[in-house]
């Protein structure tokens, strides 16, 4: 039987994850006898874990949830039970069917599970900042997403307060591209507050992946200044920089602004690109930021002919 070449591209990639696989199920302790060297297998583990979330849970949901086959399911409740970590329970709804629950030994069981895990993942993080972690855990939420199909709707938010989300977004950026001037929380609410001036971010579902503001320039007329554009690593490739600064730039054109300015620094090559692609010319220094050493603007007007020059 005959098969169609696979592309090289294709199996590059085929490749990268079984090498991530190696990686991970090492590292993770996967392919250990005894999960977290305690004393259950790693699906007795798993088991256990989701008779406690879900109580009253039946063995088909549990199989179809595992992906297992009925009778290695079956084989592995029939030994929790005699190990009385588990036992039946007559349901309220329909007799035939007997859910799952915790037995109290199943419950202290399951407490150990979640402390050894914890102190697991723990010690494997401590090497990281907050940063680091923080993009850890979005590519594990954007790796999910990409492998269940499914795309979280965006949303595009201009604040009119600071809120968690702003706050945490914004150090993560500061710590990303090591901001020296950074803002405090009431000064970010006194840009929210003021013309020409805001702050957009963009979620995912419920998780917020990015953030810009905007800033009235004081020494120039009919311009504002873009800041602060972010988008966490594990969101990427999903053109919310653009829908970012759309929001932005279309808010400043209702506002009366002309011209948007910004700075940057060489190091930031992909941002640069991005912004040169969106219109961005470069121009003279216009601030007195110590990191920055690109400086862009670009017209926003209605009529598309600035109506005098912003240079300072």
């Amino acid at each position: 039987m005959s098969t169609k070449p696979m592309p090289p591209q294709f199996a590059e990639q085929i490749a990268a994850i079984r090498e991530f696989n190696r990686f991970y199920t090492a590292h993770l302790g996967l392919l250990r006898r005894r999960h977290l060297d305690g004393e259950f297998a790693l699906t007795e583990a798993r088991i256990l874990y989701e008779i406690s979330a879900q109580p009253k849970v039946t063995a088909a949901t549990l199989q179809d949830t595992l992906e297992l086959d009925a009778g290695y399911m079956s084989r592995l409740l029939s030994g929790l039970i005699r190990r009385k970590l588990i036992r039946r329970v007559t349901s309220d709804t329909d007799a035939r069917e007997k859910p799952l629950v915790l037995t109290a030994t199943g419950q202290k069981a399951v407490a150990r599970l979640n402390e050894q895990s914890m102190r697991h993942i723990r010690d494997m993080l401590a090497h990281l900042n907050t940063a680091d972690r923080d993009a850890l855990v979005a590519s594990l939420a954007g790796v999910r997403s990409l492998l269940e199909g499914r795309t979280p709707p965006l949303r595009i938010v201009r604040l009119t307060e600071v809120n968690d989300d702003a706050l945490a977004i914004l150090h993560e950026y500061y710590e990303a591209v090591h901001v020296v001037q950074r803002d405090k929380p009431g000064s970010i609410q006194k840009l929210i507050d003021t013309p020409a001036s805001g702050v957009w971010l963009a979620y995912l579902g419920d998780e917020v992946a990015g953030c810009v503001v905007l800033r009235k320039l004081a020494n120039l007329r009919g311009a504002s200044e873009c800041k602060r554009l972010y988008v966490k690593p594990g969101a990427r490739g999903k053109h919310i920089a653009d829908k970012l600064l759309d929001a932005q730039e279309a808010f400043a054109r209702d506002e009366g602004i002309e011209w948007i300015y910004l700075d940057s620094y060489d190091d930031l090559k992909a941002a640069i690109a991005l912004y040169e692609k969106r219109g961005y010319e470069h121009c003279e220094r216009y601030n007195d930021n110590p990191q920055a050493t690109v400086f862009m603007r670009k017209y926003v007007g209605w009529d598309g002919t600035p109506s005098f020059s912003a240079e300072p």
